[in-house]
């Protein structure tokens, strides 16, 4: 579908590097095999959506690997912090001709191919539309335009994050629909509850 397009911001996944707090008390590893995962849920409900999609890397971009092997453009990532980066990416959406952009991480186990529709389906009759994650931050964020001031003055990963954007939604006197509330994988607790579940220490 022309109008829809999906921006998936992923890492391509590197000992060591993958998920650090997770490792911090389950060890690289698994950190790194449950990033994995993450990044294999996302890739199956991404490609259930009605939508084109676009796969953006924050590190290096592998000439192969599970994303290429679907019908997903690829991109790296440009951009000092970031809000720049996701802008970036929702700009060049736009100048494409999209009308609706919505932009997911890859690592939330709780995620699904209804969040992400559903969110499209809220922006026909609203202009922002985000997944509150249970951290302060959010998984999802839907626009019809870009919106700079949405992306800039935040101290990214932190648990002001989505209640600022909020308030930068309200400035702006935009319509905004609010996604039900869903925690991202950040830590070892955040694996319970989910088909993750199993690499909790016992």
């Amino acid at each position: 579908m022309k109008d829809n397009l999906l921006l998936i911001f992923v890492k391509h996944p590197v000992a060591g590097k993958a998920k650090t707090r997770l490792a911090a008390t389950l060890g690289h590893e698994k950190a790194l095999e449950i990033y994995k995962k993450l990044l294999a849920h996302t890739l199956k409900i991404s490609q259930k959506v009605k939508a084109s999609k676009e796969t953006w890397y924050g590190n290096q971009m592998p000439e192969n690997d599970l994303w290429s092997e679907a019908a997903f453009a690829r991109f790296q990532q440009f951009g000092e912090e970031l809000g720049d980066r996701m802008l970036n990416a929702f700009q060049m959406g736009f100048s494409k001709g999209y009308k609706k952009i919505i932009i997911i991480g890859s690592d939330n186990a709780l995620l699904t191919e209804a969040h992400i529709s559903t969110a499209f389906h809220s922006l026909e009759d609203h202009d922002v539309v985000i997944g509150p994650a249970k951290d302060g931050g959010y998984y999802l964020l839907g626009m019809k335009q870009a919106h700079d001031t949405i992306f800039h003055n935040k101290v990214w990963s932190t648990e002001t994050v989505f209640s600022d954007t909020v308030e930068d939604v309200k400035t702006l006197n935009l319509k905004l629909k609010v996604l039900e509330e869903l925690s991202d994988v950040d830590v070892e607790a955040d694996l319970k509850g989910t088909f993750l579940e199993t690499y909790l220490e016992n």
